[in-house]
């Protein structure tokens, strides 16, 4: 069935606060090991099951005023802001491409923010969401661009044997750890989206990204130890999405 280009940016912009309190929820009880399938939410203060009216995105927290409305306890801001966060990639994908396609790069972005969030927090980017995030991208690369399915295979492929390839040369040099074991599997699955033309653009954006942290954090602490750990996966999705939207960076300075 083909929607309307209209139909789909309705559906883009309005799925996304709900996608963001989903990934609030998950960013949260991953880490934790808590159920999130079958597991209805519920106030972590007095621990009521919340209702329909307790858990419409962005509208219940101004309503309630940021506080359960039976105990009163503070409601995270993290939900709010995720699903603010969720919103605002929602539109900026419906800005940048039209149809499907749109959909497909808010849904990028979803999950990479949901990546970003566990990998920033926790330095840990699961294999229950990288994976899954290859396997979507191939599917959109194929179905929704129309590519062989050559391209987000060989796309895949790079980004994992890349990174990996990195991570062992350090740990044979230096005799410890360099890179987490999920960013492979992380740039392999963004190479699933972007290609694997488009991975020099990622790690570039990924690199300057990381590197503005550093400086920033040697500006405000005027102290930075070599051992410092940054959470990689989070500048992998920065380079990921920047990529996306703008196109590998060889392309650009062809205009």
């Amino acid at each position: 069935m083909q929607l309307p280009t209209i139909a789909w940016s309705v559906i883009t912009v309005a799925l996304g606060p709900f996608v963001g309190s989903f990934i609030g929820l998950l960013t949260l009880r991953l880490p934790a090991e808590r159920p999130w399938a079958a597991s209805r939410s519920a106030c972590d203060g007095c621990g009521r099951k919340l209702t329909p009216i307790d858990l419409v995105p962005i509208l219940s927290f101004a309503a309630l005023r940021g506080r359960c409305r039976t105990c009163g306890a503070a409601i995270p801001k993290r939900y709010l802001l995720l699903e603010l966060a969720c919103l605002v990639l929602g539109a900026w994908s419906v800005l940048v491409f039209p149809g499907p396609l749109s959909l497909a790069t808010a849904v990028f972005g979803w999950w990479l923010l949901l990546l970003a969030t566990i990998d920033g927090e926790h330095f840990w980017l699961p294999d229950m969401l990288t994976l899954p995030l290859g396997v979507v991208g191939t599917g959109v690369s194929i179905l929704v661009m129309g590519q062989p399915w050559t391209e987000p295979l060989l796309g895949a492929a790079a980004g994992f044997l890349s990174l990996w390839l990195v991570a062992f040369l350090y740990r044979l040099l230096r005799g410890r750890e360099g890179l987490g074991g999920g960013d492979p599997r992380l740039l392999g699955a963004i190479g699933a989206w972007t290609g694997w033309t488009g991975l020099p653009s990622v790690v570039l954006w990924a690199g300057v990204a990381g590197l503005s942290v550093a400086a920033a954090q040697l500006i405000l602490r005027r102290k930075v130890a070599l051992d410092d750990r940054l959470p990689f996966g989070v500048f992998l999705a920065i380079g990921a999405w920047l990529t996306w939207l703008l196109g590998p960076l060889h392309s650009l300075l062809a205009r």
